[in-house]
């Protein structure tokens, strides 16, 4: 994306950029985000919404790896709020991460704050979203990192690309539906309808203009870049007739493998190559949820259209066979095919000696609460212990030593072990509430298994970790046998990512190494659990080399 060109598009969507020569080893990108309310109206109904310069998704942000990227954001909305830029390793900079209370104090309503990074050795499809609140519903875009100049993709280079970002859509405002929950302690309505970049397709009511469509041309390939930026959903993705061909997730190259259809968590990204080798016609893409228990999920399918040069618009479009809502033998297939690439280029660097072992249990329970509707709520912890958000952001405490704010006694295991995916159990084993993290020393290898259990019932969690990848060495379903399931680890190609699914009724086991500095979010990705404490982070200790203790924050860092 060097050189006029490219700023003439990137002006055009509203955005700013240096101009740069093709051959600049890298470059200074700049972009304004204004943060504005603007009335949109899909299914029949029109509301205003939060949106960046008045788009719903917001712009797509392109760099290149080894750019340094400046975006200024203006709230012009009555909320305060933060973005976070989604797998962006932020080396020794957590005061561009991004989520607020966790790294920075939101940017208050007629304030800006300057997000200042670098991107550093990483290449491929990311995403930035609002980190507030339920502001991400419409709050979210692409963020696109090519290779160095010079330097080609590992698969065939694509005639095209085009970015599919998977969204959710309700027909009332989300902060209300999100409050309404609260206050009666009970699971908030479902969305009336996914979409694909911001459109539900013209299977819902007054939707045939909210259809996204791309034109391919027969016998050329593209590449799709595609993020799930739904709230509570994981996703299945298909295009009628065509296959899928997986070179990436979460901005790693992968081995490719091909598929009917691919299953995607919020926060994941995915990369496929597709040849438009079909006969000339329209074809739907189609997304729908995965739910393996017997939970509400927003079911219905939002579409979109492949269409070939030259077929009018009038010819009806093919709808692919998407699995079951319920396929849980397609999700684990689908995961087990995931592997790194692990090439000279790009190895698969996974630690094999483990410092520190952390076993975290994921439950669901209710607390008394006698305003709420059965005189109990909903909430969702980590080894027993539901997150408090504070008031004051954890790595500002952190950084200036401001005591009070957390505590670092987060435990290593839960305090009570029972059969987590037994019988289901009803008692929430004396869930406590607080704002604890794990610390965590510098450099040292960590390996966290993430155990799924029956409190309440089991169910699907797509976590993810703020600061770093990790690999994901092993998966199962039933509880974890630390006696046994390490010797069936994958510590060869692993896949490495920043978000991972723990399957329903099982379990997942990363390991990473804390070479970065600061405090470091980790959360489930269903907007939901967050919000009912699903939820913890890291402290990284400082290093005692010169590059490896946290940066000086900004001056003009929000303030609480």
């Amino acid at each position: 994306m060097a050189g006029l060109g490219s700023c003439m598009m990137f002006l055009l969507f509203g955005s700013l950029c240096l101009i740069i020569t093709p051959l600049a080893e890298a470059a200074i990108r700049k972009y304004q985000f204004d943060i504005q309310v603007k009335n949109v109206s899909r299914l029949c109904h029109a509301k205003p919404i939060v949106t960046v310069n008045g788009r719903y998704p917001g712009p797509t942000i392109y760099a290149r790896e080894g750019d340094r990227v400046l975006v200024n954001v203006t709230n012009h909305a009555q909320y305060n709020l933060s973005i976070h830029w989604h797998g962006l390793k932020q080396y020794r900079n957590g005061w561009a991460d991004g989520p607020a209370y966790i790294t920075q104090c939101p940017i208050q309503s007629g304030s800006s704050y300057t997000y200042d990074f670098n991107v550093t050795g990483q290449r491929g499809t990311l995403w930035w979203h609002a980190h507030i609140l339920w502001l991400r519903a419409t709050v979210y875009g692409a963020l696109v990192i090519l290779p160095k100049p010079g330097t080609p993709f590992p698969f065939p280079k694509p005639a095209r690309e085009f970015e599919i970002l998977l969204g959710e859509w309700w027909n009332n405002d989300v902060e209300k539906v999100e409050n309404q929950g609260n206050r009666m302690g009970l699971p908030p309505n479902m969305s009336d309808a996914h979409t694909i970049n911001g459109k539900p397709g013209p299977l819902f009511p007054c939707s045939d203009k909210h259809t996204f469509a791309m034109e391919v041309e027969q016998g050329k390939s593209y590449l799709l870049r595609i993020i799930n930026a739904a709230l509570n959903d994981e996703l299945f993705f298909a295009i009628a007739g065509h296959s899928l061909t997986v070179v990436e997730v979460d901005a790693v190259y992968t081995k490719p493998f091909t598929t009917q259809a691919i299953l995607i968590a919020p926060g994941q990204t995915t990369n496929v190559l597709v040849q438009a080798n079909q006969s000339p016609n329209r074809y739907f893409m189609a997304t729908r949820a995965f739910m393996d228990v017997p939970i509400s999920v927003d079911n219905k399918t939002a579409t979109a259209i492949l269409q070939y040069q030259g077929i009018p618009n009038t010819v009806l479009p093919i709808l692919p066979q998407l699995p079951a809502s319920n396929d849980s033998a397609f999700a684990l297939s689908y995961n087990k095919k995931l592997r790194s690439l692990n090439s000279a280029q790009y190895p698969a660097n996974v630690p094999l000696k483990v410092d520190r072992n952390l076993f975290y249990t994921i439950g669901l329970g209710q607390n008394p609460c006698p305003t709420c509707v059965n005189g109990t709520k909903l909430l969702a912890s980590l080894n027993n212990i539901s997150f408090v958000m504070p008031r004051v952001a954890l790595l500002q405490a952190h950084y200036f030593k401001i005591r009070g704010v957390f505590r670092t006694d987060f435990p290593d295991r839960p305090q009570k072990p029972f059969n987590y995916t037994g019988v289901p159990l009803t008692a929430n084993l004396g869930t406590s509430t607080g704002t604890r993290v794990s610390k965590i020393a510098f450099n040292s290898t960590v390996e966290l298994v993430l155990q799924d259990t029956n409190l309440l019932t089991v169910e699907s969690h797509p976590f993810h970790l703020h600061g770093y990848n990790f690999f994901v060495v092993g998966t199962g379903v039933g509880n974890f046998d630390p006696a046994k399931d390490p010797a069936k680890y994958n510590l060869v190609d692993p896949i490495e990512r920043n978000t991972v699914g723990v399957p329903t009724g099982g379990w997942t086991a990363i390991r990473f190494q804390a070479d970065n500095p600061g405090v470091w979010f980790m959360h489930c990705h269903l907007e939901l659990h967050t919000g009912w404490g699903l939820k913890t982070a890291f402290v990284v200790e400082d290093g005692p080399g010169q590059d490896q203790s946290v940066l000086p924050p900004p001056k003009d860092l929000p303030r609480c």
